[in-house]
């Protein structure tokens, strides 16, 4: 079942619906239910709630209507048993980032590319997957945004965030290198929309390699689309 793809940035796709559960179908069929996301290039579990985000670059695989090969989406899945989607959104720019939340299902999703000519753009999504929003809280101050490059919660308040620079103006040191900041709320579900500053998003400039998850992600999914052997249990301990 291969739902209308998303039709934007932080569009979520029908929250509190997901996919009837079962055994995984064929890739790209349109009972598997990775087969809207495309190539995947991130997988990160949420073993706590057993659950899966998988985020996927856009090609000729991706499904009906899915627009050319720079859009993002993530899907995010229950895997207690055959995966389920919970939600899909739309990310326009691909994503080199996500994390869960320890405490709430609030995932944070980190997004961008460089522009080919100066500046490194992206977006800081907040998904709620309890009712499907999904805010952008990176402010106005960065105009095109800042591309963010990995997210790690050190606890259930404090967000670290690693983004490129801004731009390339000091040369080709930009591409291997970024700025650490550590977000700080005590609620994030409070969290408002372009919300964050730059002085919130200020820290030192790190190296920043840029590492590619795709074969680790693609694995992760191909393990969740083979269907489980089934084993029998015989009188005498023996299975076959």
């Amino acid at each position: 079942m291969t739902p209308p793809p998303p039709t934007g940035p932080g569009t979520p796709d029908a929250p509190g619906t997901p996919d009837a559960p079962g055994t995984p179908g064929t890739p790209g069929t349109p009972d598997d239910p990775f087969a809207v996301l495309g190539e995947p290039v991130l997988a990160v579990p949420d073993r706590r709630r057993a659950l899966l985000a998988v985020a996927g670059a856009c090609g000729d695989g991706c499904g009906d209507g899915c627009g050319d090969g720079g859009d993002g989406r993530v899907g995010v899945f229950d895997v207690s048993g055959g995966p389920r989607r919970r939600l899909l959104i739309g990310t326009g720019l691909p994503v080199h980032a996500m994390a869960f939340r320890p405490a709430r299902p609030l995932p944070a999703v980190g997004t961008g590319d460089y522009d080919g000519g100066y500046h490194f753009e992206g977006e800081l999504l907040l998904v709620h997957l309890d009712s499907g929003e999904v805010r952008s809280l990176i402010g106005r101050d960065f105009g095109s945004g800042r591309q963010v490059l990995a997210l790690e919660w050190s606890n259930d308040r404090d967000l670290r965030v690693l983004m490129a620079p801004a731009d390339d103006e000091d040369g080709e040191e930009a591409h291997g290198e970024g700025h650490l900041a550590v977000v700080r709320r005590a609620d994030r579900t409070g969290v408002g929309a372009q919300c964050l500053t730059a002085r919130d998003l200020a820290g030192p400039r790190v190296p920043a390699p840029r590492p590619d998850h795709r074969e680790a992600a693609r694995r992760t999914v191909a393990r969740l689309r083979a269907p489980r052997a089934r084993r029998h249990r015989h009188a005498g301990g023996r299975s076959g």
